[in-house]
């Protein structure tokens, strides 16, 4: 548990450095149609969350990610020992 909270600290550094903020309805906002970024920044966001956290997503399970909460579920359910 103490391990997920580093995680999420991390992640959401991450997050702030691209200028998303993660509270109230922003972590549900669609990272193109309102958050209004390009897809180059969300490729580069999450390598950056790959990187600073020393996992990797499947590309499989990235197709469904579309707002911030949906990326930050994917990042928890991700076995901690990838």
């Amino acid at each position: 548990m103490n391990q997920q909270f580093t995680i999420l600290k991390k992640a959401i550094q991450v997050f702030h450095s691209y200028g998303i903020t993660l509270i109230g309805q922003h972590k549900n906002a669609d990272f193109i149609q309102q958050l209004r970024m390009d897809p180059v920044f969300i490729n580069g966001l999450i390598f950056e969350l790959e990187y600073q956290l020393h996992v990797i997503f499947q590309d499989e399970k990235l197709g469904t990610v579309n707002t911030p909460k949906d990326l930050i579920a994917l990042l928890i359910n991700i076995p901690q020992d990838n």
